[in-house]
């Protein structure tokens, strides 16, 4: 599984980023975190959100999603969330924290990097929209 690259804006501006296990349901990426991390402070007073997601196989090819936290779920919902992610990555069950929120996140700009640096750029939310492609690799 790859993991991702979770950033976010400190009170003072400055990004905050932090490595994480990341899930998607077909709308909205969604990242399971503890309420108590400054992580989730951060998007309570600020829902701008960074992700970068790269191919363990190939870091060269990856890809950033920026977007909005629109919604957090929380309860059971975000504990069975925490469990399916562990056993996905760990291949086991959960047993850390009983408090967890999923982030769920709206792309609003969407970059791939392929491994000969060609971009393409999605500007909503759906991958099946036009791209634009760079050959330079240039944001």
């Amino acid at each position: 599984m790859n993991h991702a690259a979770v950033t976010t804006l400190l009170p003072s501006g400055q990004p905050q980023t932090q490595l994480t296990w990341i899930d998607a349901n077909g709308t909205h990426l969604l990242v399971n975190t503890r309420p108590s991390t400054q992580k989730f402070r951060n998007i309570q007073r600020d829902p701008r959100i960074t992700i970068l997601i790269w191919d363990q196989r190939d870091p060269e090819f990856y890809a950033e999603v920026r977007g909005w936290v629109v919604e957090t779920v929380s309860g059971r919902t975000a504990i069975e969330h925490a469990d399916l992610l562990a056993h996905r990555y760990l291949g086991g069950p959960y047993r850390g924290p009983t408090r967890r929120i999923i982030l769920c996140i709206e792309p609003v700009r969407q970059l791939i990097r392929r491994p000969t640096w060609a971009a393409q750029t999605v500007h909503s939310g759906d991958l099946s929209e036009t791209r634009e492609t760079s050959p330079t690799g240039g944001d």
